[in-house]
């Protein structure tokens, strides 16, 4: 079942595994406030799930990569770009785009049902 916008600002958390309610409550007794990355980063719903969908494609593009056998070199040069472009899209870097990050997936091999379950699939519960 996919992780929506509003559950990632509900749960507290993009991916990973939640904070032990002991530790947090240990925290907030100490003073500290505890929330989600969406909260710290004052992200909307919308900025939340795009976060979510890049950081997917982004862990995608490395899997698919590592399953063929590919360097990022191998794969830049496929893509008729370079090693560092590749680079920056499996960090997800910010100036690397959805659409660079599909056209990639697609460019190796995925199919649109593919990158459509890769989009879909919360990074919590994606095989490690």
């Amino acid at each position: 079942m996919p992780v929506t916008a509003a559950a990632v600002r509900r749960t507290g958390r993009i991916g990973g595994n939640p904070m032990e309610k002991r530790k947090k409550q240990r925290l907030e007794d100490a003073g500290w406030r505890v929330g989600s990355t969406a909260d710290f980063l004052g992200l909307s719903d919308e900025e939340a799930a795009l976060v979510e969908v890049k950081l997917g494609l982004a862990n995608a593009v490395r899997k698919h990569r590592s399953r063929r056998g590919m360097t990022q070199a191998q794969l830049g040069r496929l893509l008729g770009s370079s090693q560092s472009r590749v680079a920056k899209m499996e960090a997800a870097d910010p100036s690397v785009s959805i659409d660079l990050m599909v056209r990639s997936l697609l460019r190796m091999g995925a199919s649109r049902k593919d990158v459509a379950a890769f989009i879909a699939t919360p990074i919590s519960r994606r095989a490690a």
